[in-house]
């Protein structure tokens, strides 16, 4: 298993658009070998003064006719192929989206958010230009190289197509070189775009904060700072990609002038036909093409193969929060809760932030918690929701361990209101309802047990009222009622 097992799995699952799609492409490119031949012929019959009206218009036709079907094969592999390439990216998306929703609290504190928006931004478009414009460039930089390289050899003069050819060897050495210099800048480039990214998500959530504290000045320079190395990041990047692009175009217009110079002057002397001449031309501009594209293919690949390994290394990291591998088979829960002997350290931490509790709570009794801050109340009822796992045998419900119930049915029977109150940036109604599908009497039930009903109808639209981000059109007290009206209705 490696990096390029998240895309192999795709291919293979599509390997049928996949294949239409490169036949496709094939039959373009040898379309396009059909065209200097016509040409060739066209200005050996202008030589030779054969060319007539007729003539003239049966080649072209035939040039017409090669036109329509090169263009009707065009769009066939970039039906395939680039469509295939969008639905990789829909895939990778979908996929990293299930992961992170999967992940326990201590992955979020290891990874930033702006690193991960970065992931399902930059680095899925990166695979995606990989597997679709690049592996379309590929394929035509090596059979449009090759079969223009033999149909050469074996029809032109051997002088004419080694001199033009001269460059080549050059070419695939810079491109060797610059495309692991890319390879190395692009990965730097996406781990400052991912700063950026939460330096941003983050200013914008603590936005109040921010102006009460009149720090405004100060998280601007934070930025520009972070914005500075992001921009130093990619210009390293444009110099490699800078160089390499003029370069590949500078060695195409040098077998150019070497062709138009040598290959000229044997026409004059008679040893190549001006049919030949004109071939020759025609395949040095399928070569070209291929050639000035080897940089840009090269980029491209690098980049989607430095995003494909970041992905990788994501999506490789395991849930420390699972189901065990002999759950109790359970549906319903009384609620009887007990702890036993409960002592929890955070990890990396030496001090503990529960030690020996021990505490039994029947099925409809309350039990109040007090303490001062740190003191382990919010950390206990993580370890009872399995934010955190408890040592094994010291959390139970209804007699079962914890760390056996089946995550989805322990929370499910479980109501939460945290200290940070968190809304959606919806209507009143769905962050009520936010457990399930929910009537809209059962919304306002709710509503009136959280004693905020009365506020929300005072609402401009009601219930269905949007809130905005956090919430930040309520108050504190309103949010944190809200937040209580969401998981009376659960």
């Amino acid at each position: 298993m490696g990096p390029f097992s998240l895309v192999k799995e795709f291919v293979l699952a599509h390997r049928r658009g996949y294949v239409l799609g490169i036949l496709a492409l094939l039959s373009v490119n040898v379309l396009q070998l059909l065209v200097p031949q016509v040409l060739k012929r066209f200005a050996d019959s202008l030589q030779r003064g054969e060319l007539t009206a007729s003539l003239v218009g049966w080649y072209a036709a035939v040039l017409l006719l090669l036109a329509v079907l090169i263009a009707c094969g065009r769009y066939a592999w970039r039906m395939q192929i680039m469509g295939a390439s969008r639905l990789l990216e829909y895939t990778l998306r979908n996929r990293l989206y299930d992961h992170l929703q999967k992940m326990s609290a201590r992955f979020f504190l290891e990874h930033k958010t702006g690193d991960l928006m970065a992931h399902a931004t930059n680095d899925i478009n990166a695979v995606r230009m990989a597997l679709g414009t690049g592996l379309v460039m590929s394929i035509d930089a090596v059979f449009l190289t090759t079969f223009s390289l033999i149909i050469m050899l074996r029809t032109m003069d051997a002088r004419l197509v080694a001199l033009g050819l001269l460059p080549l060897p050059f070419l695939a050495a810079s491109v060797q070189v610059f495309g692991r210099i890319i390879h190395r800048r692009f990965r730097r480039v996406q781990e400052a775009f991912a700063e950026i990214t939460d330096r941003v998500q983050e200013t914008m959530a603590g936005i109040r904060v921010i102006k009460s504290f009149v720090r405004e000045e100060g998280e601007i320079q934070r930025f520009a700072e972070l914005n500075r190395r992001y921009f130093h990041a990619h210009m390293r990047l444009v110099k490699a990609w800078g160089v390499l692009e003029p370069l590949t175009q500078f060695l195409s217009a040098l077998s150019y002038l070497i062709v138009l110079w040598y290959g000229g002057t044997l026409v004059m002397l008679g040893q190549v036909t001006l049919g030949d001449f004109v071939a020759f031309n025609g395949y040095l501009a399928l070569l070209a093409l291929p050639m000035r594209a080897i940089g840009w293919v090269i980029n491209h690949l690098q980049r989607g193969k430095a995003s494909l390994e970041r992905l990788w290394v994501l999506l490789s990291i395991r849930p420390d929060i699972q189901d065990h591998p002999d759950p109790v088979r359970v549906e319903e829960l009384a609620g009887r809760i007990e702890v036993r002997d409960l002592t929890f350290t955070y990890p990396g931490s030496r001090v503990p932030a529960l030690r020996n509790v021990s505490f039994t709570l029947e099925p409809g009794r309350t039990l109040a918690i007090v303490g001062r801050t740190g003191s382990g109340k919010t950390t206990l009822v993580h370890l009872l929701l399995r934010v955190w796992d408890p040592p094994p045998g010291t959390v139970f419900v209804d007699g079962h361990d914890v760390r056996r119930l089946p995550l989805a049915t322990l929370r499910r029977h479980v109501g939460y209101v945290p200290q940070d109150n968190f809304l959606f940036s919806t209507t009143v109604a769905r962050n009520v309802g936010f457990a399930g599908d929910f009537p809209p009497e059962a919304i306002r039930e709710a509503a009136e047990l959280a004693r905020v009903r009365e506020e929300v109808e005072a609402l401009p639209h009601g219930f269905e009222t949007v809130v905005g981000e956090r919430g930040v059109s309520l108050s504190g007290g309103q949010k944190q009622r809200v937040a209580i009206a969401r998981t009376l209705i659960k």
